[in-house]
């Protein structure tokens, strides 16, 4: 009875926690941490975490899916990882081989066009996960729905270091010019494959650090990080949720600043000269959303500035056509 009883109001609080979503991360990277402490806790060893942990992977997949995430980077495997003893990585290494291949052959990956590639150095491990690894990429070359990133002998410092090193050799054989070294070089030589910047970071298992995880990707973006308290393989639909909505949180408080600091512009202009802050408002008003123009508006004195008029939209003198400005979705940082 009490179990029936936990299991429906779990599911009215994932009900609820859905209907709360109004902002979906384009990619989201999970540091898959707890493995080892959920099967010790159990009294079973290792590799029955790693397995465990294996079927939440799966589980997040569909998640994203569903919630329309286009891309999802999982770290799988760190550099520092292959410093543990060999009676778990042996078991481990054969783990990864299984499941890299099952989700190659999938019906649900190549039904929903998901990419799989692998970020990391490959090299350092055994011949026969290089080959899943090749194969899984290969056979999902020609999706572009939705991309999978699985990091092994993955490193935050090596990735840039490696990208550094690359240009550098580029620039002594003379196939590139200093001057021309800029964002999209580096980006070239991190990744053979373009990685979208991260939206969202999500570690489990207690631990309140990122682990350099995709610093050109994340830091540079300043990813929302949600930490939680379960181990990955404990990890629910709610705390995946809970995750989304920290995102979403980051995205309204930067909204706000930015409302913020678009009223304070407005206001300078206007203690100067009322048709300077007219303009400066008609410029604003497009690159925040709909319901923060009204802020805008009260912050010119006499109302106009917005939508050609004052707060009904009428008797404005601009109106707003011949001002070129991005839109909410592209809208650039204010201030």
């Amino acid at each position: 009875m009490l179990t029936r009883l936990r299991e429906t109001l779990d599911r009215v609080y994932l009900r609820h926690l859905r209907g709360n979503l109004d902002r979906i991360p384009t990619h989201v990277a999970v540091i898959q941490d707890g493995n080892r402490r959920y099967a010790r806790e159990r009294g079973r060893p290792a590799p029955d975490g790693h397995r465990a942990g294996a079927d939440t992977t799966e589980a997040v997949l569909d998640w994203c899916a569903d919630l329309g995430v286009e891309e999802l980077t999982l770290y799988a495997f760190s550099t520092e990882n292959f410093a543990r003893p060999a009676g778990e990585l042996e078991p481990l290494f054969e783990l990864l081989e299984t499941k890299i291949r099952e989700f190659a052959s999938a019906d649900r990956v190549h039904e929903r066009g998901v990419s799989i590639r692998a970020i990391g150095d490959r090299s350092r491990f055994p011949a026969s996960v290089q080959e899943a690894i090749a194969d899984a990429e290969r056979r999902t070359a020609g999706y572009d729905t939705f991309r999978l990133n699985i990091a092994l002998g993955y490193g935050g410092r090596n990735e840039l270091l490696t990208a550094a090193r690359a240009i550098a050799r580029d620039v002594e054989e003379g196939t590139l010019e200093p001057a021309d070294v800029n964002v999209e070089t580096v980006e070239e030589h991190l990744h053979d494959r373009p990685v979208r910047d991260v939206d969202l970071i999500i570690r489990t298992g207690g631990d309140e650090r990122t682990s350099n995880f995709l610093p050109w990707h994340a830091n540079g973006n300043e990813a929302a990080v949600y930490f939680c308290a379960p181990y990955w393989p404990a990890f629910s639909e709610a705390d995946f949720m809970r995750a989304i909505r920290t995102y979403q949180a980051r995205e309204e408080s930067w909204r706000s600043a930015r409302r913020e600091r678009a009223v304070a512009l407005i206001r300078a202009a206007a203690a100067v000269e009322l048709e300077e802050a007219r303009t400066v408002a008609a410029r604003l008003r497009d690159r925040l959303p709909r319901g923060d123009r009204e802020a805008i508006a009260a912050a010119v004195p006499d109302g106009r500035g917005l939508d050609g008029g004052g707060p009904d939209g009428t008797g404005g003198e601009l109106d707003g056509g011949s001002v070129t400005v991005r839109g909410e979705d592209g809208a650039e940082p204010l201030g």
